[in-house]
């Protein structure tokens, strides 16, 4: 029987739409534009990229009015989007919760979904101790971005429901943050949009969808990682921003990695373990850890590779350009173990973590743990005039600049 409506005796068929996406983007539009659209029948989710997601379905429980596809907040709202995944987002927003502290401020971050349990249940999450990652059976993934501003006394909201979401993260917020996840677009209509570009993928700011949309509508550029990005990288992403978005202001940045046990890496021989979005569908062979392994001189950076298992080395057959690092992949029990396994098989000195969450809560290995943390930092003069930056429209300074554009925030909306 042919899906349709009747009106005046006439019948309408029913567009029939498939919607593309990973799990994230795709179920925020399916909420806000389709679900209560009587022209349209979505017929399904594609669930690409994400492991283990495939079979998922859409809850009916989730139905409910039709709403905007960028929601208004009645709170200052400041978006961190990107270009791509691995740029620096969790950088920058550290350095926007700095700022809004500053003034006094209590932020709430609200990240974009990872949802990949069970949806219904998974509508409104909040995380508020390290014990909420574990009450809400979350991923490596989710832990990567929830985890560090957990421990820096920040609530983190995600979930499916970003409409119910707003209304809990409004409640107890002087500023909703929006963490955008990979390169999506915000979900919220922000007072100040950020976009981060990376100069070691210059040009993606231009040929990777939806990011390059953040590059063009961002108020400010901030084009990170300059510390160990070619010069002519960091050149080519300012001169798409000025042909791209010449009203924004441009920031050029440094992200300085440290670890904790420098004297595990300095000439021993390391095995490097990084953020996994970064390094399978984010495109980078290494990730921080690799240059940590640089910046402290390990003796050799030993390739994991041949001791993959399982779903591990699944990974590496999708994503062939992964260097000799291990992507801290953990989206199922089985990759947990796998991870666990591969590790512990790799013969080295020691372990040097790059992802931004403690993996010795999810798994055990024999060799020791030296953890890589990285932070946002701006250019000195002499680094400015090293990478020729003089003369290109950066301008100085990303943590007074967020001080006083969070300030004019707080005047607007009080």
């Amino acid at each position: 029987m042919e899906n349709g409506s009747h009106v005046n005796g006439a019948a309408h068929r029913k567009e029939r739409i498939l919607i593309l996406g990973a799990a994230g983007r795709d179920y925020h539009l399916f909420n806000t534009k389709y679900r209560d659209e009587p022209s349209v029948e979505v017929v399904g989710f594609t669930h690409a990229q994400i492991p283990h997601i495939a079979s998922s379905r859409y809850p009916a429980a989730l139905a409910g009015p039709l709403r905007e596809g960028m929601l208004p907040s009645t709170k200052p709202v400041v978006a961190v989007t990107a270009v791509r995944t691995g740029c620096g987002k969790s950088q920058v927003c550290r350095l926007v919760i700095d700022a809004a502290r500053q003034a006094g401020k209590r932020v709430v971050l609200v990240r974009h979904p990872m949802p990949y349990g069970d949806l219904a249940a998974q509508a409104v999450q909040r995380f508020e101790s390290v014990a909420d990652l574990d009450k809400h059976h979350t991923t490596i993934e989710e832990r990567e971005e929830y985890e560090q501003h957990i421990t820096n006394g920040v609530v983190v909201y995600a979930g499916v429901d970003y409409a119910a979401i707003l209304k809990q993260a409004e409640a107890e917020a002087d500023l909703v943050l929006w963490d955008g996840g990979n390169n999506d677009l915000p979900f919220y209509k922000p007072d100040l949009w950020l976009c981060i570009a990376d100069p070691l993928r210059p040009g993606h700011e231009v040929s990777y969808y939806p990011g390059d949309v953040n590059f063009r509508c961002a108020d400010m550029i901030v084009v990170n990682k300059a510390n160990t990005a070619p010069a002519a990288g960091i050149q080519a992403v300012l001169a798409s921003a000025k042909a791209l978005n010449p009203r924004a202001e441009v920031f050029v940045t440094a992200s300085e990695v440290s670890v904790d046990c420098p004297d595990l890496i300095a000439g021993k021989r390391v095995l490097c373990v990084e953020d996994g979005p970064t390094t399978t569908h984010g495109g980078r062979p290494s990730g921080a850890a690799a240059v940590a392994a640089a910046k402290y001189a390990a003796a050799e950076v030993v390739d994991p590779r041949p001791y993959f298992v399982g779903e591990l080395k699944k990974t590496l057959d999708k994503y062939p350009h992964v260097g000799p690092v291990v992507p801290a992949m953990g989206y199922s029990e089985q990759q947990i173990l796998d991870l666990q396994a591969s590790i512990a098989a790799v013969p080295c000195d020691a372990v040097l973590v790059g992802t931004p969450h403690d993996i010795t809560q999810l798994i055990s290995v024999p060799q020791p743990l030296a953890v890589v943390t990285y932070a946002v930092a701006d250019l000195d003069e002499e680094q400015q005039q090293g990478l020729g930056l003089k003369g290109l429209g950066a301008s100085p300074g990303l943590g007074k600049a967020l001080e006083g554009r969070l300030a004019g925030m707080w005047t607007a909306k009080s």
